[in-house]
């Protein structure tokens, strides 16, 4: 149980770490929001606003897997941050720099067989048409995607977490102006419509990327941290560890986002105004989710580096207080998506068939914020302490076994349509809550007792 003294202690270290990685999280999803609206001014709004979903929400289960298999950078560098080792935390950054480009061509790969997949899940033709160059120009922004993934993670792990929030806001800006004169072609630019917005956001990515490499340089300039003077010799055991830690968080990301990319294609079906209205609410709830997946980070940091210390309950009450204001916040986000769906829904599109079906849709949103927050903030927890394969089971078994087969089954055979995909991915992210809350504790109880034995 979390007490009110440690509520009271936990609460400020956490907020004042956690408020940049919610703010760029925030930034993070607000260039989808905004490559949605922009498009969802063309003359074709809901196929356009189609073509965004099913592209980005493809590019995102190839992004988030290899943003994934660097959280392992989570553990590896708060806890020698916390144990006081800055060079063992400059060799885990430069070998996940290695890794990020390796990684990079055998995930942009699957782009470019996007044509032959998708043409035999009967896709409608006019949202594929869009779809497929939007992904393609997507692609080109994975690199400088996966480099920004990597030197976060490592300037999260060591408490520099403003120039993260930094990077993001700023980047929001470049993207919107991107937009704005690649959809509808300003500056002397042509209008590229949807395919506009996709180079826009890998633009974007580009220079957040470089602007945390630049101020990582600046850093160790002024503060002689000898960064520059890291061996730059491929450590193969470091990135085989890097790997083991993060494989698990990568797959369970990519059950996660393939799960939700598997439903957009599946309501693709459907036609252009459910997947427009699904798109919508997607990124209503993915909004929110970065509130507590910035939380989430926090919480990998805080009770990373109490394990480092050797301070296991300080790493119990770290994890607590943030699982606790993850919750809070998710719980008032449930009560925005029931009391206001119409307006939420008319800031993307003037369509009232989309805003029709997006109301019912952000319900059954509403009805798993709670415990999304509870599961996202524990995974981050539990990655704290090295545990990353729990999550992943959970996330498998939830997503994969139950809520899929079940949601489907409602959309399809029972006539519910998109609603009841959503349906069956609310009761998986509720199962899911519960599950990681009780492995929380359990892990919290086995790190007191191995110090006592110790």
């Amino acid at each position: 149980m979390l007490r009110l003294q440690t509520f009271r202690a936990e609460f400020r270290p956490t907020l004042r770490l956690a408020l940049p990685l919610v703010l760029a999280e925030l930034g993070w999803m607000s260039m989808a929001i905004v490559d949605t609206m922009m498009v969802g001014r063309l003359p074709n709004s809901a196929t356009a606003m189609g073509a965004v979903s099913l592209g980005s929400n493809i590019f995102i289960v190839l992004a988030l897997f290899g943003g994934g298999l660097l959280m392992g950078l989570d553990t590896l560098v708060s806890q020698a941050f916390g144990a006081g080792k800055r060079e063992d935390c400059h060799r885990s950054l430069l070998n996940s720099i290695y890794l990020s480009i390796g990684l990079a061509p055998f995930l942009a790969a699957p782009v470019w067989l996007l044509p032959s997949l998708l043409s035999g899940m009967h896709v409608d033709p006019s949202v594929l048409e869009l779809a497929i160059p939007y992904t393609k120009a997507l692609s080109v922004g994975l690199l400088p995607l996966l480099l920004y993934f990597a030197v976060r993670r490592c300037l999260q792990a060591m408490n520099m977490v403003r120039p993260v929030a930094f990077a993001l806001v700023s980047a929001n800006i470049v993207n919107a102006l991107g937009n704005y004169a690649l959809v509808y072609g300003h500056f002397g630019i042509r209008a590229m419509g949807t395919v506009g917005s996709g180079w826009s956001t890998a633009i974007a990515r580009t220079y957040m990327a470089s602007v945390l490499v630049g101020y990582l340089l600046w850093y160790d300039r002024k503060n002689r941290t000898e960064l520059l003077k890291t061996p730059v010799d491929i450590d193969l055991p470091r990135i085989r560890r890097l790997i083991t830690l993060g494989l698990p968080a990568a797959i369970q990301f990519t059950l996660e986002s393939g799960v939700f990319a598997l439903a957009t294609t599946l309501i693709a079906r459907l036609g252009a105004v459910p997947l427009a209205s699904h798109q919508i609410a997607l990124n209503t709830v993915a909004l929110t989710y970065m509130v507590p997946l910035g939380v989430a980070s926090a919480a990998a940091v805080r009770v990373g580096q109490a394990v480092g210390r050797g301070t296991p309950r300080a790493a119990g009450d770290a994890g607590s207080t943030a699982i606790f204001l993850g919750a809070a916040f998710m719980t008032a986000a449930g009560v925005v998506l029931l009391t206001v769906p119409r307006w939420i829904a008319r800031a993307y599109t003037p369509d009232e068939a989309v805003i029709r079906s997006t109301i019912h849709l952000l319900a059954a949103g509403a009805a798993f914020q709670l415990f999304d927050g509870i599961q996202t903030v524990a995974t981050g927890a539990l990655r704290g302490t090295g545990d990353t394969r729990t999550p992943m089971f959970c996330h498998f078994t939830a997503y994969w076994i139950i809520g899929l087969p079940l949601g489907a089954w409602l959309c399809f055979s029972r006539g519910w349509g998109a609603f009841g995909l959503w349906a069956g991915l609310s009761l998986a992210l509720i199962l899911i809550g519960i599950v990681l809350l009780f492995a929380w504790r359990r892990t919290v109880r086995r790190l007191l007792l191995a110090q006592q034995a110790g």
